[in-house]
């Protein structure tokens, strides 16, 4: 119990890093492929830190040791990245999002016809509750929906559901030089469409606080967190991330949420409040 609960606070802090994206994309006026680059790199080497810090003196093994698995994750997490940006540039923000809440559903059905893994009714149920609430959030948005870009959209969703179920499927691997490989791969692969030298000081510290604290400790909680959960909690307790995501921009820059938002936002946090304090109850035991 005290590892589930550890997981679940984990992927909490993951939904909350997460969740600061719009508020860095808003703060920084740069193009997204030069966004991407920085931000991959200041990541990568965070988390590289973060492995040599727990490793102390075996970096090099722990990065030997993610074989295939580690790097089916890491290829599975760099591609959601790179489709998450162009989900948002060629579709409606309404389209994308309410797309990406089909995680936890999608992932419990890959679990299924892939692993077998079969969840329980009240984590399925809050998905789908989960699922509705940001529906409603996106009611009151007007979207024009593009096929392209809600295919992008759905890719991320599906790479994500990959990840987070070969992070549980092969919990004793180690993912989070993984993480560090995923992170490292997506400035490598915007290379071709960036400036990345043109970037001001003012604007370069900006970027390490992106990278840093949204995308670096993100992964690392997300990583650590998904190997104590299952591939389905983690992807619900992570819609945690769409609310969130409001509140940042609302406080921040003075954009209140709608009514739709704000009762879609409520009916998320309900959801996954009360998974998580159905999950946390101690189980009775048997009289003997």
């Amino acid at each position: 119990m005290e590892r589930h609960t550890s997981g679940v606070l984990l992927i909490v802090l993951s939904a909350f890093a997460y969740s600061t994206a719009g508020f860095f994309t808003r703060l920084i006026q740069l193009d997204a492929w030069t966004m991407l680059f920085w931000r991959g790199w200041f990541a990568g080497l965070m988390i590289l830190c973060v492995i040599a810090v727990r490793e102390r003196g075996r970096t090099i093994a722990a990065i030997r040791a993610i074989g295939r698995p580690g790097l089916a994750a890491a290829v599975c997490s760099t591609a959601a990245t790179i489709l998450f940006l162009n989900a948002f540039r060629h579709t409606s923000v309404a389209d994308a999002v309410v797309i990406f809440a089909v995680a936890p559903l999608l992932t419990a059905g890959i679990g299924f016809l892939w692993l077998g893994v079969i969840e329980p009714w009240t984590t399925l149920a809050a998905s789908v509750l989960a699922l509705l609430g940001v529906g409603v959030m996106m009611t009151g948005a007007a979207a024009e929906g593009h096929l392209l870009g809600d295919l992008f959209a759905l890719g991320t969703t599906i790479c994500m559901a990959m990840m987070m179920l070969i992070m549980r499927r092969h919990r004793d691997t180690p993912m989070l030089p993984a993480a560090c490989l995923s992170a490292l791969l997506c400035p490598l692969l915007v290379w071709p469409f960036t400036a990345p030298f043109a970037v001001g000081g003012e604007d370069m510290i900006k970027l390490f606080l992106f990278g840093t604290t949204q995308f670096g400790l993100g992964l690392v909680f997300l990583t650590l967190g998904g190997r104590l959960v299952s591939a389905t909690e983690n992807a619900l307790i992570g819609t945690l991330e769409t609310p969130l995501a409001v509140v940042w921009v609302w406080l921040c820059f003075g954009e209140a949420p709608s009514v739709s938002s704000f009762a879609g936002g409520m009916i998320v946090l309900a959801a996954v409040a009360a998974h998580v304090y159905r999950g946390s109850r101690p189980v009775p035991c048997a009289a003997t």
